[in-house]
C-alpha cells in the first residue's frame, strides 16, 4: 500500500516535470521566433520634457503615427522633466555611455555637448534633404555654431506683448505703441487708483523678476531691438558681452517703467504666471503663444502686439531642438528617419495645431489647414510676423554662465542697483566663471 502511494507520487511528479519541460522549450521556441522575426527592428529612445501634459499626448500620437508607418524603427519617448532638471541626467547618461539615441531640449545646450562630443552634426545629411530648404530661416541661428548644424527645430515660438483692449479703450489709447516712447506713455495712461485710496492698484504692464531665464528670454527682446549684441560674432571662442550699450538702454527702459510707478514686478522667478493680466491689475504682459488656451478658458479680453521697438524690430526664438546623439552608425541613421519626419510639413501642421507653437516648416505655414487655424486664432499673426526679426540666444558651451550673469543684472537693477553697475558687475563675474580677461567684451 505505502509502496503503490510512493509510486503514484513520483508518477505525478514525473508528469509535472514533463510538462515543466514542455512549456519552458515552448517559451524558448517562441523567444527564438520573435528575435528572428524582430532581428531588423531597431528600437530607439528619445528623451524629452514637453509639457504641459496635452503637448505630450500630442507627441505621442505623432511618434505613434511614425512607428506604425516604420515598421523596422521604434521609437519609445520618454518623459525625462523639464530642461534644467534634465542637464544631470544627460551628462550622466554620456559620462555612463548610455545616452538616448534622440535628445529633446533648448537649443542653447548645444555648445555644451558639441564639447563634450556627446552629439553628431548634421549639416551633411540636413544638405541632402529637401526639407532644409522649408526650415525657417531665422532658426538656423540656434542650430549652427563652428560650421557645423548640431540640431534641428521640433518647435517654435517667440514672445510678444499681451494687452486687454478694454483697459486700452478706458485708457483713451487708440494706436498701439510701437516704439519705447509711445510704450511709456501707454504704460503710464494704463496705471489707475481704481478705488480712490490714493495708491496705483492697476499698472500698465507686469515685468518679469528674477535672474532665471524666464526674465532673460522677456528681456532680450529689447535688448536686441536697442541694436545691442551678445556675442561679437557667432563662433565657439566668441567672447560673450554683457556689457553693451543695447543692454543698457533695455535695462534704463525697465528701471523708468519701475520708476515712474506704470510697472509692477512679478514674484520671484514667477514672471510667467498670468493671474494679475487676467484679474485686470496689469494691462500688458509679455508671454507666447502657449498662453492661449489659459486666457481664453478665463473668458478675458486679450489681443498682442509687437514688441516695442528702438532701433530695429527684434523678438526672441523659443522652442525646443532635436539632437542626434552619439551612438552607432546603424542607430544614427533609423534616427534620422525620426528626425526628418519631425521637421517635414504633416508632423509640424499637426503639432501646431494641437498645441499652439508656431510651425518650423514654412511649406507648413501656408497650408490651408494652418491658415484656417490662424484665422480663427488671429492674435497667432503676430507671433508669425515677428518670426521675420527673431534672434535666437547664443548657442556657445557657457550659455548658462552667460545667462546667469545677464539674470543678475535684471534682477540687480529691477531691485534699485544702478543698471551701469549691475552691467560692469556681471561682466566681471562673467569674465572669472568663463576664465577670461576682465576687460573682455568691452
Amino acid at each position: 500500500m505505502i509502496l503503490s502511494k510512493l509510486f503514484k507520487a513520483i508518477k505525478q511528479q514525473l508528469k509535472l516535470a514533463a510538462c515543466i519541460f514542455i512549456v519552458l522549450n515552448l517559451l524558448i521556441l517562441s523567444g527564438c521566433q520573435n528575435t528572428a522575426k524582430n532581428s531588423d527592428r531597431i528600437e530607439l529612445t528619445l528623451w524629452h520634457g514637453i509639457n504641459p501634459p496635452p503637448n505630450r499626448d500630442v507627441f505621442q500620437t505623432l511618434t505613434d503615427k511614425f512607428n506604425t508607418t516604420h515598421p523596422n524603427i521604434q521609437i519609445k519617448a520618454l518623459y525625462i522633466g523639464q530642461p534644467d532638471q534634465q542637464l544631470p541626467k544627460i551628462l550622466t547618461s554620456i559620462v555612463g555611455n548610455a545616452p538616448p539615441d534622440i535628445l529633446w531640449n533648448v537649443p542653447t545646450i548645444a555648445g555644451k555637448l558639441a564639447e563634450m562630443q556627446a552629439i553628431q552634426p548634421l549639416e551633411k545629411w540636413l544638405d541632402k534633404s529637401p526639407l532644409k530648404a522649408e526650415i525657417d530661416p531665422s532658426l538656423f541661428e540656434s542650430m549652427e555654431l563652428g560650421g557645423h548644424t548640431w540640431s534641428i527645430p521640433l518647435a517654435t515660438n517667440n514672445a510678444a506683448v499681451f494687452y486687454r483692449p478694454s483697459l486700452f479703450q478706458a485708457a483713451g489709447i487708440k494706436e498701439l505703441p510701437q516704439n519705447w516712447e509711445q510704450f511709456k506713455q501707454a504704460a503710464r495712461q494704463l496705471t489707475r487708483d481704481t478705488d480712490g485710496d490714493g495708491r496705483s492698484d492697476r499698472h500698465g504692464i507686469l515685468l518679469s523678476l528674477g535672474k532665471g531665464e524666464w526674465t532673460v528670454f522677456t528681456w532680450l527682446p529689447f535688448m536686441f531691438s536697442a541694436g545691442g549684441e551678445l556675442l561679437a560674432e557667432t563662433s565657439p571662442t566668441s567672447v560673450p558681452q554683457i556689457e553693451n550699450p543695447g543692454a543698457l538702454a533695455a535695462l534704463e527702459l525697465w528701471r523708468d517703467l519701475l520708476k515712474e510707478g506704470s510697472a509692477i514686478l512679478s514674484a520671484p522667478e514667477r514672471g510667467y504666471e498670468l493671474d494679475n493680466f487676467i484679474a485686470g491689475k496689469v494691462a500688458m504682459q509679455i508671454t507666447g503663444p502657449w498662453t492661449l488656451a489659459q486666457l481664453q478658458q478665463s473668458g478675458i479680453d486679450c489681443a498682442a502686439m509687437p514688441v516695442p521697438a528702438l532701433k530695429r524690430p527684434a523678438a526672441v526664438v523659443g522652442g525646443e531642438n532635436l539632437f542626434l546623439m552619439k551612438t552607432s552608425p546603424e542607430r544614427e541613421n533609423a534616427a534620422l528617419e525620426f528626425l526628418e519626419y519631425a521637421i517635414g510639413e504633416e508632423f509640424q501642421t499637426a503639432w501646431a495645431l494641437g498645441t499652439g507653437y508656431l510651425p518650423i516648416n514654412l511649406k507648413s505655414r501656408q497650408s490651408q489647414t494652418y491658415q484656417t487655424f490662424v484665422e480663427k486664432n488671429p492674435i497667432l499673426r503676430v507671433f508669425l510676423e515677428q518670426m521675420k526679426s527673431a534672434r535666437s540666444r547664443p548657442i556657445i558651451s557657457g550659455y548658462s554662465r552667460l545667462s546667469e550673469n545677464l539674470g543678475r543684472a535684471i534682477e540687480a537693477t529691477l531691485l534699485g542697483r544702478s543698471p551701469q553697475d549691475a552691467l560692469k558687475e556681471a561682466q566681471e563675474r562673467l569674465a572669472l566663471t568663463l576664465d577670461l580677461d576682465p576687460a573682455a567684451g568691452k
